[in-house]
């Protein structure tokens, strides 16, 4: 399991174009990729299951914790983003709701592109 961040302070500005925005790259994937959004509610919980392909989960509101295969819970937040291996266990959960984007793929390298939170 890694812990990479991608909040703003991660980002970077984007003025070409006449633009005024902050980008914070997360990925490429040339690979097939399925890509979704996932709402935990209050007390909700993605049972400690393998992944089976790599897997990125991306925080966008809320809060909650994770775990690989150890019984060590961390927690996470809004601009956290959290990596898992194929076929590595791991769980998700939170108390007071979370939504988050999920990216899999054969295909996921997040170090590319964003920076390992300390």
């Amino acid at each position: 399991m890694e812990f990479y961040k991608f909040s703003k302070d991660n980002g970077k500005m984007i003025s070409k174009f006449n633009s005024d925005f902050v980008m914070s790259r997360i990925i490429q994937i040339n690979e097939a990729a399925s890509i979704g959004c996932m709402h935990l509610d209050k007390k909700g919980i993605v049972g400690y299951h393998q992944a089976v392909v790599p897997q990125l989960l991306l925080i966008l509101n809320g809060e909650g914790y994770v775990r690989g295969e150890k019984e060590e819970y961390f927690k996470v937040q809004s601009g956290d983003a959290v990596f898992w291996e194929k076929h590595e266990w791991h769980e998700r959960k939170s108390n007071t709701g979370l939504t988050a984007i999920v990216i899999e793929s054969e295909e996921l390298n997040p170090s590319l592109f964003m920076q390992l939170k300390k």
